[in-house]
């Protein structure tokens, strides 16, 4: 049966590309989408089962969202309602990972050379991290799934990387305590991961909290990278992982970092079944931030491989935190569309932030803020530091939500 289209509906040709940001964005501007060509060309045609939990997960969070999906689900039609925030539970699905055709993710509609049927919690997240501010209500999410970074085409962001990365430009941004009256606590945004759970099992816990603001107050003006002057880390392992397994990464990783600064300092968290009620998984991460001077965050994170030492995973981790470091910029590569759509809610004003590479997620992104949006950025390479200067004029975006009770 063909799926209703309004003149006012966007439409997308190619697949599950930016699936959850053409969503969130369909739920900001208020304008209907329509998908086509979900993995078409697949063994396996359709939706994932972790996209149509994504799609569950928004209507739990809105009110009058309308989902339409054909009998393939190779097309999806997605008319948005009124985000209502509140306090919502949701499990993410957990599994086995088989060999057979698929995407992976959000980079490729239609190609790729494994089947994945889970994604972490982080994936969850990253999804809402755009709307969260913006509900009728302070938005209260309790997942239970994968915590950890989970290796796919490309690796699922860990949720120990958010909680170390976007609570702080939640902070930049101004998102610091709720303006609804009825809130039954001031606290600001937070990440609170109550218990631990690896890939592909899962079984872990994490609430995410975060108050609701009618508007962004000022233009973001994150032009100054400043020097960085501490590192700080968490190494975790999950169940029949030996704890000098996280000494030994902590060790190596320091080991690399400590010949440019001394200040650093890497915590070592040993979760075990029986002590912490951990999920099933064996699992050993770690994750790494950088503080500057004018409050500049720069995170990397990593998890083992297969047949892989602590030890190299330890400068693996170190070395991805000093090219990010090297790239430059005022936000690293895995949170520059998120800060670019931050800057496309701002006030009627000129913002500017400064990041380093433009990775591909980011291109496709800022075409995606033009076409939904309709905010355009300028672009300005600096050769001198190897950086780019975004600019763009807010659209003055104010919270509809919260305005329309």
């Amino acid at each position: 049966m063909a799926l209703a289209v309004s003149q006012n509906t966007i439409r997308f040709e190619d697949g599950a590309v930016q699936f959850r940001l053409r969503l969130a964005l369909s739920i900001l501007s208020n304008r209907p989408i329509l998908i086509k060509n979900i993995r078409a060309d697949s063994l396996e045609p359709g939706l994932r089962n972790y996209e149509v939990s994504f799609l569950r997960m928004l209507d739990r969070i809105t009110n009058g969202s309308r989902i339409e999906i054909n009998a393939t689900g190779t097309q999806l039609r997605f008319v948005p309602g009124i985000l209502t925030g509140g306090d919502v539970e949701h499990d993410c699905p957990v599994g086995e990972k088989d060999n057979d055709d698929d995407d992976g993710g959000e980079t490729n509609g239609n190609d790729s050379s494994t089947l994945i049927r889970y994604r972490s919690i982080g994936w969850f997240l990253e999804g809402i991290l755009p709307l969260a501010p913006f509900g009728k209500h302070d938005l209260t999410v309790t997942w239970t799934g994968i915590t950890d970074g989970t290796f796919c085409q490309q690796d699922d962001p860990s949720v120990d990387y958010f909680k170390s990365s976007a609570l702080p430009l939640y902070a930049q941004l101004g998102i610091v305590a709720s303006d609804d009256m009825l809130a039954t606590s001031s606290t600001g945004p937070s990440i609170s991961i109550l218990r631990r759970g690896a890939a592909p099992l899962g079984g872990g816990k994490v609430r995410f909290h975060c108050p609701l603001v009618r508007k962004l107050d000022k233009p973001i003006d994150w032009t100054d990278m400043g020097k960085f002057k501490r590192i700080r880390g968490t190494a975790v392992s999950c169940t029949l992982v030996s704890s000098s397994s996280t000494a030994r990464v902590a060790y190596a990783a320091k080991g690399v970092l400590q010949r440019l600064l001394p200040d650093v300092w890497i915590h070592t968290d040993v979760h075990t079944r029986k002590q912490h009620s951990c999920g099933p998984s064996p699992a050993l991460t770690v994750t790494l931030t950088a503080q500057s001077t004018t409050g500049v965050v720069m995170t990397a994170e990593a998890s083992l491989r297969q047949k892989e030492l602590p030890e190299t995973l330890g400068q693996r981790v170190a070395a991805k935190l000093l090219q990010e470091i090297q790239y430059g910029g005022c936000v690293d590569s895995d949170l520059q569309s998120l800060a670019l759509c931050f800057l496309c809610l701002t006030p009627d004003d000129v913002s500017r932030l400064r990041i380093g590479r433009l990775t591909p997620f980011t291109i496709e992104a800022l075409r995606l803020y033009k076409q939904m949006l309709g905010v355009e950025f300028k672009l300005n390479a600096e050769e001198d530091t190897k950086t780019v200067v975004c600019s763009c004029v807010g659209t003055g975006y104010r919270n509809m939500a919260r305005a329309s009770t």
